[in-house]
């Protein structure tokens, strides 16, 4: 399992200090809207190559994380 830091991170110099997938400036909101909306995991990924789906399973089967407001 990977860590909750290699799977989003928070920084005043990112986005305000928004929740981001690691290594990217892609919000983590952004995939809870996607699948709010009835969009897949796949269609999150091809719409933002710079996230590994390795970080969005992390981030949905973490506990808690799915809480982060942003």
């Amino acid at each position: 399992m990977m860590s909750q830091s290699a799977i989003i991170t928070a920084s005043p110099d990112v986005i305000s200090g928004t929740p981001v997938f690691a290594g990217t400036r892609v919000r983590v909101q952004t995939l809870v809207d996607y699948l709010k909306a009835g969009e897949s995991v796949d269609d999150f990924l091809e719409g933002f190559l710079t996230v590994k789906r390795e970080q969005v399973i992390a981030f949905l089967e973490a506990p808690g994380l799915l809480r982060l407001k942003s």
